[in-house]
């Protein structure tokens, strides 16, 4: 059914520290593949920002070389996944006058704390689909409208990174459904710009990318970018997606009812829907896929990072990861009353908040090391169940549930996220992720495949882990304690979050 010469299609993966390219075949062989990384800069407390020029040689890079290992005939064409909620601004001659403010930065904390506390705060979340949080464009727009006049002067535009890597190599620019329902700016239910976001934002429709769906191909590259990669003028590029609905794409959790949880250094857990719905407290997200297939779910700060700081500041860094989780292991669930908020990073979902600490709550002097392994292993899986929680109060039923990440290699994450969860876990034989979406996304646009749905069975699942009922009910008691913990903390966090500048560290 292909309409196309080349029978490859290349996924562009553009993630926070670095952008992989990646070469697959319909059936979901890998060709060739390239990493490029780059610097996440941190000039001021809770900014973090990227150089776009950076981003944009590791594209090319990253193409250059896989292009020259499986020659251009066989290349259908390219395709495009991106971190959410970065934002730049562009002046009249479409260069950047800022740099790349990524999903991580946190400079917008008091305007999205203003938003949320208004009347309107849940309704805009509804519409847009994105929870409203530091990370949101559309909160670091008003921070540039507050705290940037001049630079809010200038920008002729407001895009997003994987926006002026495509106006780079094609001459367009658009921002695909997927990313732009993720900014805070877009009626998912509509399809187009939200006018109180915007009002909000203090910004203009036009001052936007064009919306397109993520299935949109680009038949051409500019000379620039032709040139830097070794592709054909006459390339088709697929606009793509952001990385989180590709992520689930990637890992066959594409059908409604299954679910993918990932777990490396942060977490998230998103299932696929054919509709865009949001649970009535705000707790998830609703990002768009394509335009019948949508993602819903949220994403945690706090996932193996979480492990790494005991680690290191507990037990001690000359002691092996895998020798605390054997020894936390026998420790039975609930950890001998003992619970860890793992908020170090603060937190997303499904409280999305910028004041939420970390606490071991309930220590006494009986808890030792391992109790304090565990109880960190389980806060992480306590909190992506609060998730859980939400996307079922959104309507959602969740069937399946898929788990990738780096630290799902041990059994104690494993079996702890099962009981957790009180859902059988499928562990994957194979973890492909966003550049594998973002390669499947591409062949249904070129006619390649039938359907993404064939990530279902491209990704099989290895084996499966049970929960274990006893263990299962200890922590459906200890979850709504462990909810009920974050209110509780609530304002004596937000007094040390104001005092900490004038506490020294050391």
């Amino acid at each position: 059914m292909s309409t196309r010469a080349g029978d490859v299609v290349i996924g562009v993966d553009m993630g926070t520290t670095a952008t992989k390219v990646v070469a697959y075949t319909p059936d979901g062989r890998q060709l060739a593949s390239s990493s490029h990384g780059y610097p996440l800069d941190e000039p001021h407390p809770g900014h973090a920002e990227q150089d776009p020029h950076a981003i944009l040689g590791a594209v090319y890079e990253g193409l250059r070389e896989v292009v020259a290992e499986i020659g251009t005939p066989r290349i259908a064409g390219v395709s495009f996944s991106s971190a959410m909620h970065s934002l730049m601004a562009l002046d009249v001659e479409l260069q950047p006058l800022t740099p790349v403010v990524t999903w991580a930065d946190t400079r917008a904390a008091s305007q999205a704390d203003r938003v949320r506390a208004s009347a309107g705060g849940l309704a805009l979340h509804r519409r847009t689909g994105t929870p409203v949080h530091p990370m949101s464009p559309l909160t670091k727009l008003m921070w540039f409208r507050d705290q940037e006049p001049r630079i809010r002067q200038a920008a002729a535009f407001w895009v997003g990174i994987k926006d002026w890597v495509l106006l780079r190599m094609c001459g367009a620019l658009v921002v695909d459904h997927s990313l732009a329902s993720a900014s805070g700016l877009m009626d998912i239910h509509r399809l187009e710009w939200d006018r109180e976001a915007l009002h909000l934002a203090g910004i203009r429709a036009d001052q936007l990318p064009e919306l397109v769906p993520t299935t949109t191909v680009l038949d051409e590259l500019t000379d620039e970018a032709a040139a830097a990669t070794g592709l054909p003028l006459a390339t088709a590029v697929v606009v793509g997606a952001g990385d989180g609905p590709l992520a689930n794409l990637g890992v066959g959790a594409v059908r409604p009812g299954v679910a993918a949880c990932s777990i490396g250094t942060s977490g998230a857990l998103r299932v696929a829907v054919d509709r865009p719905a949001v649970d009535p407290r705000g707790g998830v997200f609703c990002y768009a896929l394509t335009e019948d297939r949508w993602v819903i779910g949220g994403a945690i700060n706090n996932g193996g990072v979480v492990l790494d700081w005991v680690r290191s500041e507990i037990a001690g860094s000359e002691v092996p990861t895998p020798q605390l989780l054997d020894e936390a292991a026998a420790v039975p669930a609930g950890s001998g009353g003992l619970l860890m908020l793992p908020y170090l990073l603060s937190e997303r979902a499904p409280h999305w908040s910028s004041v939420a600490r970390g606490a071991y709550v309930g220590l006494t002097r009986a808890h030792k090391r391992e109790h304090l392994v565990r109880a960190a292993v389980e806060g992480v899986a306590l909190q992506l169940s609060l998730v859980l929680h939400s996307m079922r109060a959104a309507g959602l039923e969740i069937d399946e549930i898929r788990a990738t990440g780096g630290v799902m290699q041990h059994p104690l994450w494993q079996q702890t996220l099962a009981d957790a969860l009180g859902s059988p876990v499928g562990m994957l034989e194979e973890q492909e992720g966003s550049g594998f979406g973002a390669a499947l996304l591409g062949m249904q646009a070129l006619g390649l495949i039938e359907s993404i749905d064939v990530a279902a069975d491209l990704i099989p699942v290895s084996h499966e882990i049970r929960n274990r009922a006893a263990d299962a009910a200890v922590y459906a008691t200890l979850r709504p304690l462990f909810d009920e913990l974050y209110d509780a903390l609530l304002a004596a966090n937000t007094r040390l979050q104001k005092l900490a500048p004038s506490l020294p560290l050391a």
